[in-house]
């Protein structure tokens, strides 16, 4: 089971219709809502589901303050 955060993007197994892999994970519960970064397109997955489809996490980048 990978890690993955509020923000991080989910790189998945299938593509979505308009050609991206590369989703924004914009909330979390026992559903995974999920933003195309190419089209803007919001789904929601059972998170059993997001599990199993998921390729890889891309970690959100953190603004370090100095």
């Amino acid at each position: 089971m990978a890690v993955y955060e509020l923000h991080d993007k989910a790189v998945m197994k299938k593509p979505h219709p308009c050609g991206e892999n590369l989703w924004e994970i914009t909330f979390l519960g026992a559903d995974v809502k999920l933003r195309c970064c190419k089209c803007g397109r919001m789904v929601m997955l059972p998170r059993q589901d997001f599990d199993k489809s998921l390729k890889k996490v891309i970690k959100k980048e953190t603004e370090q303050l100095q």
